[in-house]
């Protein structure tokens, strides 16, 4: 795992001028020379520790300062999605039409209209047109209407940096969108770049196939053993994609995923080649509006429950799910499809967990934004409360778990802390951005005691998953009454990366990406 080494046989307390922390003995000694380490010296780390039964503070350093959460703001978002949405909330895609039916042929328009669903599939819209073909609709003499007016059609979060636009990790967000695959990164494309004989050049495919997306490749392919050199980009406010530079023949295929340029015009046309292969012609060309009131339903798709959808969304830190869930929050309270909308219901839902919502500052529900504001304490009150709600084991069950491969389980945390005392028994939300780390969540210690524990790290200039990783690691070793001092590893320092990609061992890093796919 390489990031824990030079173990202490003697430990010591924080030195003179560092930063205040209070704690029980044994455990705030062995924290403190955690979070004492060299090469963290002039961050800016906060950390909670407290037991989930009692609720008493077993560490704490400086847990009332507000910072960065990145992907720790999940945790309030999912505390949203699941208190005011329901573990039973389905998101709902229908095809409509006003137009008079005889025989085979509709004689107006037909509406594909989308309820914020980020779990859209080519097969979902696929089995929509086969639903059509099936009741025998042959013939649309009018136009295709894509219909996101479900939301609003601000696609961007305020202070998402512009230049992760064209990432599948800083997607679009639209009510009508689709996903690649089934980590449902809704709003992107995967292009696949095959290399051919050295010379030539490589083949590139695009998933789902559409004719939306354009590629202009100048890519080669070099000789067997070379370096690879692909670099995949997408244009600024168009949905032509790139591919320059070089792979070596003979090695496995290459996959990038790229945002597209409004995902309502991919999902339309997906559907309209869906339509075409199931025999259903429509005359008319492809347009946007909203359905007429009264239009009769012709086929629908119902997502999986919220409950399900908070495994993908939590496990892969999606982001795209973050904000349509708090999109889709706005718009269930019979207000808008929006942001602000939708962050009015988040502040009363954490409001009712015992964080007060004047002391947060949240502007999106996937932590992306640098304007996000939160606390380790109101992070570990948010916990805690959670654990008396009804909703709490669809909640915790989202949670990464350390060092379990399966990445259904594991999540982003499944490649750290293996073979450690945390292994299986932390479950906490991750969270990566430039100069900022968190680590938030719940831990079975030695004694069996449950804790609740919130860090979160700003201005780090090397990756604070190595501290991170020993504070859980030591949480999981806490012995109640019993607890004794422990040897303690320095975390070693470890590039933060600067290109938005994970780490060969597949832990976020850099940028809040869901999940990168090519590690």
């Amino acid at each position: 795992m390489a990031v824990l080494v030079a173990l202490l046989a003697a430990l010591v307390v924080a030195p003179a001028g560092a930063p205040s922390a209070t704690g029980d003995d044994a455990l705030g000694r062995d924290l403190s020379a955690v979070l004492a380490a060299p090469a963290f010296a002039g961050a800016d780390i906060g950390l909670v520790v407290r037991r989930a039964d009692t609720g008493e503070v077993l560490f704490d350093r400086q847990g009332d300062r507000r910072r960065q959460p990145a992907s720790n703001g999940k945790l309030l978002t999912g505390a949203l999605a699941l208190d005011r949405l329901g573990p039973e909330h389905r998101f709902r895609t229908t095809v409509e039409s006003p137009a008079r039916r005889v025989g085979p042929v509709l004689t107006g328009d037909l509406y594909l209209r989308g309820g914020g669903d980020p779990t859209m599939l080519a097969a979902d819209y696929d089995a929509l047109a086969a639903h059509l073909a099936h009741a025998g609709i042959r013939l649309v003499r009018g136009r295709l209407v894509a219909d996101d007016t479900y939301f609003d059609d601000v696609r961007l979060g305020l202070g998402w940096a512009w230049d992760d636009e064209p990432y599948y990790y800083n997607a679009q967000i639209s009510a009508l969108t689709i996903a690649p695959d089934t980590d449902y990164d809704a709003g992107s494309v995967i292009v696949r770049v095959t290399p051919g004989a050295a010379g030539a050049a490589p083949t590139v495919e695009v998933e789902p196939p559409n004719t939306y997306v354009t590629v202009r490749s100048t890519a080669t392919t070099g000789a067997a053993g070379g370096p690879t050199t692909l670099v995949v980009d997408r244009e600024h406010g168009g949905n032509t994609i790139t591919v320059t530079g070089s792979i070596p023949a003979g090695r496995s295929p290459v996959t990038e995923y790229m945002a597209v340029w409004e995902p309502t015009g991919l999902a339309a046309a997906v559907f309209r080649d869906a339509l075409r292969r199931h025999g259903v012609h429509v005359v008319g060309g492809t347009a946007t509006g909203a359905t007429p009131p009264g239009a009769a339903v012709l086929a629908e798709r119902r997502s999986m429950p919220v409950r399900e959808l908070m495994l993908p969304f939590m496990k892969l830190s999606n982001n795209m799910h973050a904000e349509a869930l708090v999109k889709e929050a706005g718009r269930a309270a019979g207000g808008a499809g929006s942001w602000p909308a939708g962050l009015a219901r988040l502040r009363a839902a954490i409001a009712g967990l015992g964080v007060d919502p004047a002391r947060t500052a949240v502007v999106d529900g996937s932590g992306l934004s640098r304007m996000d504001q939160v606390s380790p304490a109101q992070l570990a009150e948010l916990l805690l409360a959670a654990r008396d709600r009804p909703w709490f084991p669809d909640f915790h069950a989202s949670l990464p778990v350390a060092g379990v491969a399966d990445r259904a389980v594991g999540g982003t945390l499944r490649n750290r802390m293996r073979d450690t005392a945390a292994e299986g028994r932390v479950r906490a939300k991750t969270g990566t951005l430039t100069g900022v780390s968190a680590l938030s969540g719940y831990v079975t210690a030695a004694d069996g005691t449950e804790l609740v524990f919130a860090m979160v790290s700003n201005q780090t200039l090397t990756s604070a998953k190595p501290l991170e990783d020993a504070v859980a690691i030591r949480l999981a070793q806490y012995a109640g009454a019993a607890d004794r001092r422990q040897p303690v590893a320095v975390p070693e320092p470890r590039s933060a990366g600067m290109d938005g990609t994970a780490g060969a061992d597949g832990t976020e890093v850099e940028l809040e990406c869901s999940w990168r796919k090519a590690c």
